[in-house]
């Protein structure tokens, strides 16, 4: 099968090959097409249709359908232009990169790298944001659940090697305070980069539950200590869940996401330095997120296998849409806070 397919192909039924090889591999899990080559009739139903991974390439702006259909679709960003795309909703399907041609090749890299992870994504993402909140969280674990019972998330813990489990906490993992009426919450594991943690995770939990419950408090405000907000799930502890089942329930019935979707209106979050996977993830769900101009977005799990497990699949996609959700996690690469600003992943860039 072709890396590169035209429209035309497409409604000939160039993506609707079998996914699965012989021995259950994924078979060509991404394809790139070619926009450029003119608009065919039934692409974009082919393209709804697919179970690959489809990346648009165009040097305009693409059969408007299509692109729709399609898992995303880079165009090239005006030169001296310094954050590609806008919030817009219209425009969340495209993303503006200097060679789309080059970035193409990136995505396809990263897809046939893990395969698995890359399929699983795309088609959560395809689907999921018709569903409420807690459905779409249960359907990102289940996931999520899945795929660190892969060849993908297993290599990368060989990759990783031993590691120990992670000191506790010296001090409160989570410092909780109170001004009038509004209660602040700052992740406070600095030497761990705050990283989302055990200790962390459930420190944060019991926070919003007050907010929860106690209806004299406004406004929540979630913030980081040291030089990062947080740089993502506790990679010492990944893998060592009892079993994938319990692993599910402790990230839905356990996690922050379902609290942070309940009390969304309530809650500002205010982030600064390397925000990576959960620290963006769980960050999106506030109503309002403000960014300090030097913070940077990334979501690396496909590049150990995984997709994004802290509610990412759906806080992001419902800012940015699923079409930038897939690119950021395929790309890997950190998004800048004017960039984030223009998507709509924050609502503000303030000087911290």
């Amino acid at each position: 099968m072709a890396s590169w397919v035209t429209p035309a192909d497409l409604a000939a039924g160039a993506a609707a090959g079998p996914l699965l090889g012989p021995d259950g591999s994924v078979s060509e899990p991404l394809l790139l097409v070619d926009l450029d080559a003119g608009a065919a009739a039934g692409a974009a139903d082919a393209a709804a249709e697919s179970d690959r991974v489809l990346v648009g390439v165009t040097s305009g702006r693409g059969p408007a359908d299509l692109v729709e259909a399609l898992d995303v679709t880079l165009t090239p960003v005006v030169p001296g232009s310094r954050a590609p795309g806008s919030r817009a909703p219209g425009s969340r399907v495209t993303v503006g990169v200097r060679d789309p041609g080059a970035e193409a090749d990136t995505l396809r890299v990263a897809a046939l790298a893990n395969p698995a992870a890359t399929v699983v994504l795309a088609g959560l993402l395809r689907w999921s944001g018709s569903l409420a909140v807690p459905a779409a969280l249960d359907a990102e674990s289940l996931a999520y659940s899945t795929l660190l019972g892969g060849p993908e998330f297993r290599r990368w813990l060989e990759r990783r090697g031993p590691r120990p489990l992670p000191p506790p906490a010296a001090t409160d993992p989570v410092l909780v305070s109170r001004a009038g009426d509004v209660l602040g919450l700052e992740l406070n594991r600095p030497e761990r980069r705050n990283a989302f943690g055990r200790e962390v995770r459930d420190a944060l939990v019991a926070g919003l539950e007050v907010a929860e419950v106690d209806g004299s408090i406004s406004r929540v405000v979630l913030t980081g200590a040291g030089p990062a907000f947080c740089a993502g799930g506790d990679l010492d502890e990944f893998g060592t869940t009892p079993d994938l089942a319990t692993a599910h329930l402790v990230r839905t019935r356990a996690g922050a996401g379902r609290l942070l979707h309940r009390l969304a209106p309530r809650v500002e979050a205010r982030l600064h330095g390397p925000c990576v996977g959960a620290g963006i993830e769980l960050p999106a769900f506030a109503g309002r997120v403000v960014a300090d101009p030097g913070a940077t977005f990334r979501l690396p799990e496909i590049g150990m296998g995984l997709i994004p497990g802290a509610g990412g699949t759906v806080s992001i996609p419902r800012r940015i849409g699923r079409w930038r959700t897939l690119y950021l996690a395929l790309a890997g690469a950190p998004l800048d806070a004017a960039t984030a600003l223009q998507w709509g992943l924050a609502d503000a860039v303030e000087r911290r």
